[in-house]
C-alpha cells in the first residue's frame, strides 16, 4: 500500500534491519480532538462501563440477598467474627434489611462461591469464537449484541432468583456466554481503527470502562439494594444496558472505510497508519505458528496470573467489607468500588504515557509494554500483601487495597493490549484466545477465596491474598522475560512478506 504522507508502523523503511522493531512516522497525524475514532473509543467506553455494571453487582447485591441471621444457616456454618464490630454498630445485625415483599435466601459461603463464579463458565466460551468471527466480519455487531443479550438476561435475574440457586447460576453462565464476544470484538475493531500512535490511549480510555463500570456499579449498587431492594439493581443495569446497545448500532461502524460521518482526511490517516494490518484476517488463521508462539503464551500466562488478583477482589471484596471489617451496606459498596476509581484514572495516564514514549521513541514498544506490565504488576502485589500486616485496621486496609488495584492499572498499555503489536490483523482472535485463559481465574478464584473464608478468618483471608500476590508476581516475570511488541512473522501478510524479502534482496546486494 503506498504511504503518502508517511509509513506505515508496518511497512519499515529500506534501511531498517530485518529483526528490529518498525519505525513509527507522525507526518500528517489527524487531530484526536473530536475524531470518530475518539467518539468510537468513548461510546465504547461508556459500554464497558456497562458491561461490568452487569458483570459485578451480583457481588454487592449477594450481601442483601442472602438471609445470614437464619438460625438453619447459623447452624451449618459457624462464624466468628474475626475483627471487633465498630462502635455503634453493635446491635446490627449482618443481614440487611429489604423493603417488604423482597425475598431473601439460604445461601451459604459455598454456594455464594459458585454463584459468583458462574458468569465465567459462560464467558469462557464465546471468547474465541467471538475473536474469530469479528476479526472476519468486524467487531461492532458482536459488541453491541452481546451487551445487549447480557443487559436483557439480567432483567430476568430476581425471577432466576427466586426459581432457585440453579436457575441463578444457569441464568449467570447465559449471561457470560453473551458477554464473552465483547472485548475480542474490541480488540478486532481498534485493528482497524486505531493508528499505532494512538494504539495505548484510545485502547486504554475504551477499556479503562470496565473499571470506572466497577467504580459506579458497586456503590449504586449498596445504595439501591437499601432503599428500592435488591431486584431494582438487576433492572436499572438490564435497562441501561438495553439503552447503549441502540445507541451503539445508530453510531458505529467496522471499519473507517464505511463510517458515514467520517471526514476524508481521517479515513486515510488511519488507512495509511494501519497499513495492510488494518483489515481482517479472512476465513484462515495460522494456528499451528500460533500455538507455537512463545510471545503469545507469554500474553497468556501474565494475563491468568493478573487476572487471578484482579478477579480475587472484584467478586470477593464486598464479602470481605462485610464480614471482617463490618461496613454497612453502603459504606462497603463505596469503599469497595474505591479500588477501581483508582484504576480508572491510573490506566487512562499510562495510556498516554506510553504513547508518547513509543512517539518520542524513548523506549520500543516491547520495552514499554514491559516497563507498564512490571510497574503495575509488582507494586500491586506488594500492597495487597502488606494488608496481611494492618489486621482489623480500617484505614490501613481500605488505602492498600485502592493503592494496590490503582497501581496495577498501568498493566493496561502493556500485556493487555500486546495482541494487537504482534498480530495486528489477528488481534481480535487473539485476544479471545487469551481472555479463554485469563477468564479461568474468574472460575476458579471466587470458589477458592471461598474455600478459603468460609469461616470467615482474617487468617484465611491472608492465604487467599498471598496466593493472589505471588500469582501476580510469577506471571509479571514470566512477561519480562518472553514477551515481545514485535510483529510476529505468522502474522504478516503476503505484501509485507514482499517487502520484507525485498529489503533482504537490497541488503545482500550491497
Amino acid at each position: 500500500m503506498p504511504q503518502p504522507n508517511g509509513y506505515s508502523v508496518h511497512s519499515p523503511r529500506s534501511n531498517e534491519s530485518e529483526d528490529s522493531e518498525p519505525l513509527i512516522e507522525n507526518d500528517a497525524v489527524h487531530p484526536q480532538c473530536c475524531s470518530v475514532r475518539l467518539n468510537l473509543a468513548i461510546l465504547m467506553f461508556f459500554g464497558f462501563a456497562v458491561v461490568y455494571g452487569l458483570r459485578v453487582n451480583l457481588s454487592v447485591a449477594m450481601v442483601a440477598m442472602v438471609n445470614n441471621t437464619d438460625p438453619t444457616l447459623a447452624k451449618n456454618s459457624s462464624v466468628s467474627q474475626a475483627c471487633p464490630v465498630p462502635t455503634g454498630t453493635e446491635n446490627t445485625t449482618d443481614s440487611f434489611l429489604q423493603p417488604e415483599g423482597i425475598p431473601q435466601y439460604l445461601w451459604d459461603s459455598e454456594t455464594q462461591g459458585w454463584l459468583l463464579g458462574a458468569f465465567f463458565f459462560g464467558y469462557l466460551c464465546t471468547q474465541i469464537p467471538g475473536g474469530y468471527l469479528s476479526g472476519h466480519y468486524g467487531g461492532s455487531i458482536f459488541l453491541g449484541l452481546g451487551v445487549l443479550g447480557t443487559a436483557a438476561l439480567t432483567l430476568l435475574t430476581p425471577l432466576a432468583a427466586q426459581m432457585g440457586s440453579y436457575w441463578l447460576f444457569a441464568l449467570r453462565a447465559l449471561e457470560g456466554f453473551g458477554e464473552g464476544v465483547t472485548f475480542p470484538a474490541m480488540m478486532a475493531m481498534w485493528a482497524r481503527w486505531a493508528p499505532p500512535l494512538e494504539r495505548s490511549r484510545l485502547m486504554t480510555l475504551s477499556g479503562s470502562g470496565a473499571n470506572f463500570g466497577a467504580f459506579l456499579a458497586l456503590p449504586l449498587t449498596g445504595y439501591i439494594c437499601q432503599t428500592l431492594g435488591w431486584p431494582a439493581v438487576f433492572y436499572i443495569c438490564g435497562g441501561s444496558g438495553c439503552l447503549w446497545a441502540v445507541l451503539w448500532f445508530i453510531f458505529v461502524s467496522d471499519d473507517p472505510r464505511t463510517h458515514r460521518r467520517i471526514s476524508k482526511e481521517e479515513r486515510d490517516y488511519i488507512i495509511n497508519a494501519t497499513g495492510p494490518q488494518g483489515t481482517g484476517h479472512g476465513w484462515s488463521v495460522p494456528l499451528l505458528p500460533m500455538l507455537l508462539s512463545v510471545p503469545l503464551w507469554a500474553i497468556i500466562i501474565t494475563q491468568m496470573c493478573s487476572n487471578w488478583s484482579y478477579y480475587t477482589l472484584l467478586t470477593s471484596l464486598p464479602s470481605y467489607m462485610n464480614n471482617i471489617l463490618h461496613f454497612d451496606l453502603k459504606s462497603n459498596g463505596f469503599l469497595s468500588a474505591l479500588p477501581y476509581l483508582g484504576a480508572w484514572l491510573f490506566s487512562m495516564l499510562s495510556g498516554v504515557v506510553a504513547d508518547l514514549l513509543i512517539e518520542r521513541r524513548v523506549f520500543s514498544v516491547t520495552v514499554v509494554r514491559k516497563l507498564f506490565t512490571l510497574a503495575g504488576s509488582l507494586p500491586a502485589a506488594a500492597f495487597l500483601v502488606a494488608v496481611n500486616y494492618v489486621g482489623c485496621s480500617h484505614i490501613l486496609t481500605v488505602i492498600f487495597l485502592t493503592l494496590s488495584t490503582t497501581i496495577g492499572g498501568a498493566t493496561a498499555p502493556g500485556v493487555f493490549i500486546n495482541q494487537i503489536d504482534i498480530a495486528p490483523r489477528y488481534a481480535g482472535f487473539l485476544l479471545g484466545i487469551t481472555n479463554t485463559f485469563g477468564t479461568i481465574p474468574g472460575v476458579v478464584a471466587p470458589i477458592v477465596t471461598g474455600y478459603f473464608t468460609e469461616d470467615h478468618t482474617l487468617e484465611g483471608w491472608r492465604k487467599a491474598f498471598w496466593m493472589a500476590a505471588g500469582i501476580n508476581i510469577g506471571g509479571a516475570l514470566v512477561y519480562t522475560i518472553f514477551g515481545s511488541g514485535k510483529i510476529q512473522p505468522w502474522a504478516m501478510t503476503e505484501e509485507e512478506r514482499a517487502e520484507a524479502e525485498k529489503r533482504r534482496s537490497r541488503s545482500i546486494s550491497t
